[in-house]
């Protein structure tokens, strides 16, 4: 590869790449069948059925893969669908920013440069069409059975009647009984006919409610960060499901109440101690013990954690072996700086639908390699 590399420049690198997606390919269909080609082994389930020819449209111009197949069908190779379609969906809100006329200069460059040719209102319209088809499919698809649900809020930026505006997007992920960790739903809303509280309480029951609508059960704790409006819209869809406030963003709060940063240490350590604590008993006893030590030291941070923290410690009613994974919602939060690593290249989307499209596709391809990867959470009873 480098010596045609070298000698034919950037024009080897189609033919490059057809070789090597081609042989990944080859070597996804032997996993899938479980057997080497002409392998005579108990664990085979199915057979190899040659290959079939498509042309993909890249930005090295148009190649033509050898995309194996099974004869019993089933099977579609992850080397060539996976991240097409997220890029698909960021050239979409780069292109729309630029047939609104909201682009900059440097915007018209990008699509020109992604797309390989200019931009036309209708081409958009019609990508725009088919693949928001494939993502409305998978965000309405049915549930299942989860055993814990995480629920998440971010904002993006927005135009909307010519202003820019935040809108809320919410994301729901879960663990099923089996241990899978799973991206459940995702919603993008813009609201202005209601208060700051009663808006925020809208979206949270509209979402769980969808989520409900499409069969989601079994839940035994709902973890999230106390998000404006979450635990009245909680409440009334999921009233019998116990809550856990995420206990990362609990230790962050604790910082308001101090009265020198200077204790900022020595209290992380102390709400550390709870948290880790064996049992809810014992978690309770070293509460006690802070808020005596800091009752006159810090009055504010002992009412504090009075009020705030003995509600808190649901998650010492489950296994052990599951408090780690409970009882903050982080890998949510890793999920959430992927999205924001996306989306800071557009900016500000020209649209609701344009976020959401690009949301979706990137929840939709975690959700992917979480299915081929492996879980925080593998190998553990979800039984409860």
């Amino acid at each position: 590869m480098l010596e045609q590399i070298a000698s034919q420049g950037f024009d080897a690198l189609p033919e490059l790449i057809r070789i090597v997606i081609n042989t990944a390919m080859q070597a996804e269909r032997q996993k899938y069948l479980r057997a080497a080609p002409f392998e005579h082994s108990p664990e085979r389930q199915g057979h190899a059925n040659g290959y079939k020819p498509k042309t993909v449209k890249t930005r090295l111009g148009e190649i033509t893969f050898d995309i194996p197949q099974v004869r019993e069908g089933g099977f579609y190779p992850e080397a060539l669908e996976k991240g097409l379609r997220s890029e698909r969906a960021l050239r979409l809100a780069l292109a729309e920013m630029y047939v609104q006329g909201v682009s900059t200069r440097k915007v018209k460059a990008i699509t020109e440069q992604l797309c390989g040719v200019e931009i036309s209102a209708m081409q958009v319209s019609r990508a725009a069409a088919q693949l928001d088809a494939v993502l409305q499919e998978w965000r309405e698809r049915p549930l299942g059975e989860i055993r814990y649900l995480y629920l998440d809020a971010r904002y993006e930026k927005v135009r909307e009647a010519s202003q820019v505006r935040d809108a809320a997007v919410l994301v729901a992920t879960g663990i099923n009984p089996e241990g899978e960790r799973l991206v459940l739903g995702v919603s993008v809303s813009l609201s202005e006919h209601e208060t700051h509280s009663l808006r925020d309480a809208s979206r949270w029951r509209a979402f769980l409610q969808s989520l409900k609508d499409r069969g989601l059960h079994g839940m035994r704790l709902i973890i999230s960060d106390d998000h404006a409006g979450l635990g009245a819209a909680r409440r009334m869809v999921f009233g019998s499901v116990p809550w856990q406030r995420c206990q990362f963003h609990l230790q962050q709060n604790a910082g308001a109440y101090l009265p020198r940063q200077a204790m900022r240490i020595e209290v992380a350590a102390d709400l550390r101690a709870m948290f880790n604590a064996p049992d809810r008993k014992g978690a309770e006893e070293l509460l006690q013990a802070a808020v005596q030590k800091y009752a006159k030291s810090a009055p504010r941070l002992s009412a504090w954690l009075e009020d705030n923290l003995a509600e808190k410690f649901t998650v010492f009613d489950f296994p052990l072996e599951h408090h780690r994974i409970i009882r903050t919602t982080n890998f949510l939060k890793r999920v959430n700086k992927e999205l924001r690593r996306h989306s800071r290249v557009v900016g500000v989307f020209p649209n609701g639908v344009s976020c959401l499209r690009l949301i979706s596709a990137l929840l939709m391809e975690t959700r992917e390699e979480w299915r081929i990867g492996k879980h925080d959470c593998a190998g553990k009873s979800f039984e409860c």
